[in-house]
């Protein structure tokens, strides 16, 4: 595919949802990303909701190009996404690309819990998608960690199902997910939803 050419990506943009939240990247970097995923041979496809705050979920995730892909796409669609990261990790000059890239500092000693303080950034936020991994790691699990759910039904907010789909080179949004107040039926329901999803090694089980 030649750098000229478009790369496919969403049919309405983020900047075109006014409730999503949209990052303060300037034409340059969306550039780059789109460059990214264009050389890579990517698309993205789905529908951006109209929702202010949710959590967002990938998966399947079983390789380290998963972080380039998704940070690719990011820039290209310029959505502000926030994840947790240790807070010892916030020393200069690496807090101020941390903080840039949407990292916010987590106490782990808090008494209060990580979830806890997740539910109350996402509460006290206008906008905010949240980004949680719920496999957790690359290698394959038998059980999803549940701080997804956890912090969606705290928050009271959907959860944006995406996905990774390497055969295709195809980095997916499905559909909302409204947690139910039953964390185990939820939780195999999404399971089931990421079932024709094959990542880089591996697909989700």
């Amino acid at each position: 595919m030649s750098m000229s050419e478009a790369t496919p990506l969403l049919p309405v943009m983020p900047a075109q949802v006014p409730q999503v939240p949209a990052a303060g990247f300037n034409r340059f970097t969306r550039w780059l990303g789109r460059s990214v995923l264009r050389l890579g041979g990517w698309r993205v496809v789905g529908e951006i909701p109209p929702v202010g705050r949710l959590v967002v979920i990938a998966a399947p995730h079983s390789s380290n190009w998963d972080g380039i892909w998704g940070m690719a796409a990011k820039l290209a669609l310029g959505v502000d996404i926030r994840v947790l990261g240790k807070a010892q990790l916030f020393w200069w000059p690496l807090s101020i690309v941390l903080r840039r890239l949407g990292v916010i500092p987590v106490d782990r000693s808090n008494p209060h819990g990580i979830v806890e303080q997740a539910i109350d950034l996402v509460r006290g936020s206008e906008r905010m998608w949240f980004v949680v991994a719920p496999e957790g790691t690359r290698k394959a699990v038998k059980e999803w960690k549940r701080g997804f759910w956890k912090i969606a039904h705290g928050a009271q907010v959907p959860v944006l199902m995406a996905y990774f789909h390497y055969p295709e080179r195809i980095i997916g949004f499905g559909p909302l997910f409204h947690t139910t107040g039953d964390m185990e039926a939820d939780m195999a329901a999404v399971r089931a939803w990421y079932r024709p999803w094959m990542g880089r090694n591996r697909g989700t089980t």
